[in-house]
């Protein structure tokens, strides 16, 4: 996959923490303690409910790929756009003076797989049009990965709140079966209020950001493969370095 090294999401960070902090403080300002929003009950119930229901409804190797990808959030992958629109240019000189065949070498050297993928096409003599077509369903299946991926969170962010609900309707349960025990009924009313408070929580401060953020990553990445796919194809058209740098400096405009 194409990216470069990547750097802490400062924002990602700080928004987690004002989202907990917002609710604490919240808490204490109407009178609450911090220990009242501890509840070991409620997080088994709702965590344990969530990723349950969404390993039923995932393939297995999709889950573990969407695990593996809670990383992104705060270390996101970064695609220099800048770098590959001069190494297109300098890679369009080479095919210029040296024809197709001179690209082996920067095919050799390129740390980008998609980008060595498609000088490969290039030096191995396909014409355009297949080219075209193995980097589009290249394209379509990474992105059909990455987008799984954020279904993940998608679907936990779907399920905690209901899940939620039942945690409280089990502390129900146990309050109504405990009716003649005063000391029961605290911890039951707990359970119950406070497994709301996680459903809802985990989906609107966690799982569904967790999700569009993914979705994001997902779109950058496909944008930069379709600008390196059109710079490739225009080198295999034998357009002019200056022709295809103007072409590309349409992908250089900030979309977010």
């Amino acid at each position: 996959m194409a990216s470069n090294s990547s750097s802490p999401d400062f924002l990602s960070i700080a928004g987690i923490v004002v989202c907990v902090a917002a609710v604490v403080i919240g808490n204490l300002l109407e009178g609450g303690t911090t220990d009242s929003l501890v509840q070991l009950t409620a997080f088994v119930i709702v965590v344990g409910g969530t990723l349950g229901a969404t390993m039923v409804q995932t393939p297995l190797q999709i889950f573990l790929h969407g695990m593996k990808r809670i990383r992104w959030v705060f270390m996101p992958p970064t695609f220099d756009r800048d770098r590959i629109l001069k190494q297109i240019t300098a890679w369009s000189r080479i095919a210029r003076r040296e024809g197709l065949l001179g690209l082996q070498k920067a095919a050799d050297k390129e740390r980008d797989a998609f980008a060595r993928k498609a000088l490969m096409l290039l030096v191995d003599g396909r014409e355009p049009e297949e080219i075209a077509k193995i980097l589009e369903i290249e394209i379509h299946n990474i992105a059909n990965s990455e987008m799984n991926a954020a279904r993940v969170y998608e679907a936990m962010g779907g399920y905690s709140p209901t899940i939620g609900i039942i945690g409280a309707v089990l502390g129900l349960i146990h309050v109504m079966n405990n009716l003649a025990d005063p000391s029961a009924l605290g911890p039951g009313i707990a359970v119950a209020f406070v497994a709301t408070i996680y459903g809802v929580g985990l989906a609107n401060f966690f799982f569904l950001p967790i999700a569009n953020k993914l979705k994001a990553i997902c779109y950058d990445l496909s944008q930069y493969q379709e600008m390196t796919t059109e710079g490739i194809m225009s080198i295999a058209d034998g357009e002019n370095p200056t022709a295809i740098a103007s072409k590309l400096e349409g992908y250089l405009v900030k979309t977010g």
